[in-house]
């Protein structure tokens, strides 16, 4: 074990046991029930129990049980785990990510819950089942902290599709992504409360680079060469706010609580938030 991941777990843990001790995950759930599973509609079921956001999507209908919640599944997901995460001169996106997964992975454990962590990578599918082991989860975040990222690239809305059939248990599900492109999250909030964490850099938003630069895709490995004015960087400003705001309309519309998470920002100030 490398002594940066060991100093992240250390870190981690101290957070974890003093500033989230008595913040459980299950205050983020709104109701007293969860559902129990998301099944085909068979003669005879009332249907008032259709949820017709899944019928649409699959073309044949569903309906939803609820039982009421008792033990927690916890589920951290990485639908993108790419090059994406490389901006400027770093990965830490990816650090960002690590952290705030071992910090509810810890949390999970410390509250006896079920915790299970899942990333998908061009190579391969990171993950583990549902656990209460806590090297089971350690392994796992150490495994994100020691993938190389760098020009892998994977496609987010098919990971997402792939995660809808791989969580069957309902659960609290935390989406760690960047969210600058569109994604769709409805499938997943009609059988999970889904939180999303939003992880981004700063000067993503802002875009303060301007003059002749050589830009370098960390996913494809391509480079251009380019001239950014304030037309440009404009632009750019305007299509990140009409991404933002299709993104927020969506989160309220399937009622998915996020946080956003800037890489020079502590993770567990910004849990704190929701777990308040």
């Amino acid at each position: 074990m490398n002594t940066s991941f060991k100093a992240l777990q250390l870190k981690a843990r101290h957070q974890v046991y003093t500033l989230l001790n008595g913040h459980n995950l299950s205050r983020l759930h709104g109701e007293g029930y969860d559902f129990a599973q998301l099944r085909e509609y068979q003669m005879g079921d009332d249907i008032r129990k259709i949820n017709w956001t899944v019928t649409a999507k699959l073309g044949k209908p569903y309906i939803k049980e609820l039982h009421a919640n008792r033990e927690l599944s916890i589920v951290t997901a990485l639908p993108a785990f790419d090059g994406r995460l490389y901006f400027g001169n770093g990965n830490a996106k990816q650090d960002t990510m690590v952290q705030t997964a071992m910090l509810i992975g810890y949390a999970a454990q410390w509250h006896n819950d079920l915790f299970s962590g899942i990333a998908f990578t061009q190579i391969q599918v990171l993950a583990i089942p549902p656990t209460k082991h806590l090297f089971q989860i350690e392994h796992f975040i150490q495994q994100l902290h020691e993938t190389p990222l760098l020009h892998t690239a994977v496609e987010t809305q098919a990971s997402l599709d792939a995660l809808f059939g791989r969580i069957l248990k309902p659960s609290l599900l935390f989406v760690l992504h960047d969210f600058l492109e569109p994604i769709d999250l409805s499938l997943l909030a009609q059988r999970h409360e889904v939180i999303a964490l939003v992880v981004r850099e700063r000067d993503e938003e802002t875009s303060p680079v301007q003059g002749e630069v050589i830009l370098h895709d960390p996913r494809s490995a391509g480079t251009e060469e380019s001239c950014i004015g304030k037309g440009n960087r404009q632009r750019y400003l305007a299509r990140l706010k009409e991404n933002d705001e299709k993104m927020l309309a969506h989160f309220s519309q399937h009622d998915i609580r996020y946080v956003k998470i800037f890489t020079d920002e502590e993770p567990v100030t910004k849990l704190l938030e929701l777990f308040r």
